[in-house]
């Protein structure tokens, strides 16, 4: 339903854009003038280069497909296991659990509950999680803000582009005033791909990736309780009281009601 959403979004955008410039009698060609998205695209680029290096630059893509199609993270799936291996821990014992641990599907509860097996104490075990939620935000922020950078270049690229264009238009000023009116229409174009590459893509990946970010981090949270609470023994009803409160009222009252 999320990736439907976004589908919706951008055809919505692009609809309400596009559609509205051919509605009111402009033309596919003027639209799509090569000059002005080399200098709104290729400027954007270019700076991004400069500011963050190639490195960087050519990992855009993949930012792109991941904040369109993130991983999904099942933190009822994750709640419901940490409550059946504090079940198993309290009839058998905390070693019992380990040979369970790739039932989560994702690295962290389970390298935290690893090291609770290893006889990790719960100080150690909290600076690890933390040093590990710092680094990854700080990984996923420096990811977040190129597409903020972008999304400020792009308007700023576009106003270079009708400054060139009217500077070119003026210059040969004196000829037809037909062409002279359509050539800074032209140049406006320029303008509008910058607002549009700005507003339309860049700053919504942006907007996707921090909410990719925030999930993750919600996960991660929980299972760090999750196996704090593993770790001290806790009965399964507290522990999962516990899980559960961290989630949304709306989540949580469709756990109570389910």
């Amino acid at each position: 339903m999320n990736k439907i959403g976004t589908l919706i979004g951008l055809i919505i955008g692009l609809f309400s854009i596009f559609g509205a410039f051919f509605f009111e009698g402009g033309s596919f060609r003027t639209l799509f003038l090569f000059s002005s998205i080399l200098i709104v695209f290729g400027g954007t680029f270019s700076a991004i280069i400069i500011g963050f290096g190639l490195d960087k630059f050519k990992t855009i893509l993949s930012l792109i497909r991941l904040a369109y199609f993130p991983k999904e993270y099942d933190v009822n799936k994750v709640i419901d296991l940490f409550v059946d291996l504090s079940i198993k821990a309290r009839k058998e014992g905390l070693l019992s659990i380990e040979k369970d641990l790739d039932k989560f599907g994702y690295l962290f509860p389970k390298k935290m509950t690893k090291f609770v097996l290893d006889g990790t104490d719960s100080d150690s075990l909290q600076n690890l999680a933390q040093l590990e939620l710092k680094s990854m935000q700080e990984r996923h922020y420096s990811n977040i803000f190129i597409f903020s950078k972008m999304g400020g270049y792009a308007p700023t690229m576009g106003i270079i582009g009708t400054v060139m264009g009217l500077i070119m238009t003026l210059a040969n000023a004196g000829t037809d005033p037909n062409l002279l009116i359509k050539n800074i229409a032209t140049a406006f174009i320029a303008t509008l791909w910058g607002v549009f590459s700005a507003n339309i893509l860049w700053l919504p990946v942006g907007d996707r990736l921090k909410r990719c970010h925030l999930e993750e981090k919600n996960m991660m949270e929980i299972s760090l309780e999750g196996v704090l609470t593993l770790q001290s023994g806790e009965i399964p009803s507290i522990m999962k009281a516990r899980l559960v409160g961290m989630l949304p009222q709306k989540e949580q009252l469709s756990r109570m009601s389910s």
